[in-house]
């Protein structure tokens, strides 16, 4: 299904990595509303609960409230304000986690349409390590790949080059809980 969806490069690698550290057996909290990759989630077979379109950056309570496992944010925390906050409301000890890492050659995202679309943070990988180091994660295993466009140009070409995207599994160490 997702061979056809776009970004399909990103939904393949993302659910490979999923696939690798999460069982189907457990629940799914996608911080989000539902979207592309979390059906691909459900049609693969994990329990998925997503949000319900509240501002995360004011009411965290659905971290709270929902009973889940794993918690997921897939380019998400580039949005919110504290991504910190999140982080220390997540109840599981386990998260995976996505953000287009910031890249040197293009400003951040901002969309001129949408309010909520835009970037508040253009992440370097070290700096999402350190986020997740400091809310009590331990990080298990990453990647980062690029993203290629299919047009002519400077920027263009970097992007064959130049990670875009970064993936991490990391799980809350005891002592922190």
């Amino acid at each position: 299904m997702y061979e056809k969806t776009f970004p399909n490069k990103r939904f393949k690698l993302t659910l490979a990595f999923l696939k690798k550290h999460i069982a189907t057996s457990e629940t799914i909290f996608d911080l989000g509303v539902s979207n592309p990759f979390s059906k691909i989630m459900i049609e693969n077979e994990y329990t998925v609960i997503n949000t319900n379109g509240e501002d995360i950056d004011n009411d965290q309570s659905a971290l709270k409230a929902e009973d889940y496992t794993v918690f997921t944010a897939f380019e998400i925390f580039e949005h919110l304000l504290n991504p910190y906050t999140v982080l220390e409301n997540v109840k599981c000890d386990k998260v995976l986690i996505s953000i287009p890492m910031r890249l040197w050659f293009a400003s951040a995202y901002r969309s001129k349409t949408d309010k909520w679309d835009r970037h508040y943070h253009e992440f370097e990988d070290w700096q999402l390590d350190w986020l997740l180091e400091k809310t009590g994660f331990r990080i298990v295993d990453s990647i980062q790949f690029t993203h290629p466009v299919k047009k002519l140009g400077f920027r263009p070409l970097l992007r064959f080059f130049t990670p875009r995207y970064y993936l991490v599994y990391a799980v809350r160490e005891k002592e922190n809980r």
